[in-house]
């Protein structure tokens, strides 16, 4: 990897004009949709090949919800693809990892019908993130907890404060099936690993409503049953849906603020989050770890205030 040097581009927009778009599972135009609605952000014009994310949505959250996520991504030379993998679903989530199986596999058949023009994905360098029951969902697809075989190797793995479970007012729950194991670096995954926490995620909104992101159930726990090469980075003063849009409607939008403690406004920790996101790829799908390092060694260069921990 190449030497580091202090640099905080990748918390601005990147160079890249930016597209979205949605395809749906029965798009007349395609001979082969995907199996689940996807929301994909890709470079918009140019000629070249790029690295491909695979983004998991929250619990009952919508994939439309993390587009300047995306795009804040995408703008920085990577295709973002989002699945929307249910609308509503109970506490066991071994459907929805089984779909992100089935839309990873989708990718090498038919992502290339739905890019723009000239743009090519290059599925050799092909990572999985998520976000809170998505982050859950990401590192059990990692770890083989799905019954649908991959047919296409994930190279990194990126959990934005996730979290295995449930609290209440007397304890936390995991839900199926459980990803942690409460054994330090646990986790064989054979790949590197970011996991991006919030600071508020552990407080209880208004003190009535259980904590979004629990004590023994979140990113901690994560990183701390994750071996080497191994990222942690903390938002001290957001909250576990600070990454989201501004404007989130519908009833899932009103959870989104209404239910998690929140920081004072979702722009800081989106571009936190989507930079932290573009350096670790960087580093780990391009071999240029010169962002993420700079990150590590000069950790107030970051548009929010964090903590910073590395297992190498």
């Amino acid at each position: 990897m190449a030497a580091s040097t202090t640099t905080t581009d990748v918390f601005q927009p990147g160079k890249y004009e930016t597209v979205l778009k949605t395809v749906g599972t029965s798009s007349s135009d395609l001979a082969n949709p995907p199996p689940k609605p996807l929301l994909i952000g890709a470079p918009a014009e140019a000629a070249e090949e790029f690295p491909v994310m695979v983004l998991l949505h929250g619990f009952v959250m919508v994939n439309s919800f993390y587009s300047q996520l995306i795009q804040h991504v995408s703008s920085h030379g990577f295709i973002v693809v989002a699945p929307q993998l249910y609308t509503c679903s109970g506490c066991d989530s071994t459907d929805e990892i089984n779909a992100t199986a089935a839309t990873t596999n989708w990718l090498s058949q038919g992502l290339a019908a739905v890019l723009p023009p000239q743009v090519r994905a290059n599925l050799a360098k092909l990572a999985l993130a998520g976000h809170s029951r998505g982050g859950k969902d990401a590192f059990a697809l990692a770890l083989g907890k799905s019954s649908t075989p991959l047919a296409l190797p994930f190279s990194a793995l990126l959990g934005i404060d996730p979290v295995d479970g449930i609290g209440s007012c007397c304890c936390n729950v995991q839900t199926k099936p459980a990803v942690l194991t409460y054994v330090a670096q646990s986790f064989d995954l054979k790949m590197p690993v970011m996991v991006i926490g919030s600071g508020l995620g552990e407080d209880k909104k208004y003190g009535v409503f259980p904590a979004c992101a629990p004590k023994g159930l979140n990113h901690a726990e994560f990183f701390e049953e994750c071996r080497p090469p191994a990222w942690h980075f903390v938002a001290k003063d957001y909250g576990h849906m600070d990454m989201l849009d501004d404007d989130t409607p519908g009833w899932q939008g009103a959870v989104s603020y209404c239910t998690c403690k929140n920081g004072s406004s979702r722009e800081p920790m989106r571009r936190f989050v989507g930079g932290a996101a573009v350096a670790f790829l960087r580093a780990y799908l391009e071999g240029d770890n010169r962002d993420l390092m700079a990150l590590k060694d000069t950790p107030d260069i970051a548009p929010v205030q964090i903590t910073v921990e590395i297992r190498l």
